[in-house]
């Protein structure tokens, strides 16, 4: 029997995690299996909180350094109801036979909420209980193609800026060629489509792999 998967994607904002996962849970369905899109921040009450200060409707702190050590709390804290809540938790959706897709996890909290060695300790030991997804896609983005289409949205995020952004590329890169977990990193400048199919047969290998 085919195990059901955890499966997440990871890369700076824009660089087309929404629409992939979209694309993975609609081919997944369409060769009868069950699939749904499960993102983080989640959709409960501290999710929401994160999403209202991502915002900036809700104001922690000013200081960059103490905002990004509120949001990582949150974000573990949010992270753990994700995984183990018992309405719609990541492992209970995956004991009803459902593979889940999840937008972020682990990996965002290390590239968006540390600017220092310290401090990637220090979010690291916050998510180090937290078990590693079955497979982690990485979409790599210029950052000049991020804000071009950054551009496009009517409400900018606080993280959502040049300086910002290019940090958070360099600390997924150095993340994940470091990793050794099961992931891939794509080229997110290419054809949504082409894309797509590179990941369908990463995720055939996987599940085939299991039937083996």
């Amino acid at each position: 029997m085919t195990k059901n998967l955890f499966i997440v994607f990871e890369g700076i904002d824009s660089s087309g995690k929404t629409t992939q996962a979209e694309l993975l849970k609609n081919s997944l369905i369409a060769n009868n299996e069950q699939a749904v899109i499960s993102p983080e921040p989640s959709n409960g009450i501290i999710g929401n909180l994160i999403r209202q200060a991502l915002k900036q409707r809700v104001v922690f702190c000013k200081d960059p350094e103490l905002f990004d050590r509120q949001m990582a709390y949150l974000f573990a804290a949010d992270r753990h109801d994700h995984l183990y809540n018992d309405v719609d938790g990541v492992f209970k959706l995956i004991a009803d036979n459902y593979h889940v897709i999840s937008t972020r996890y682990y990996f965002s909290s290390l590239a968006y909420n540390c600017d220092s060695t310290e401090q990637f300790d220090f979010i690291q030991k916050l998510n180090d209980r937290f078990p590693p997804p079955d497979l982690t896609i990485y979409i790599d983005l210029p950052i000049e193609v991020s804000l071009n289409r950054l551009q496009e949205r009517s409400l900018q995020e606080i993280y959502e800026t040049k300086a910002k952004l290019t940090k958070v590329r360099e600390q997924y890169q150095q993340i994940f060629s470091t990793y050794q977990g099961e992931a891939i990193s794509v080229d997110g400048t290419q054809d949504i489509h082409h894309i797509h199919q590179q990941i369908v047969e990463h995720v055939r290998g996987i599940t085939e792999a299991q039937n083996s």
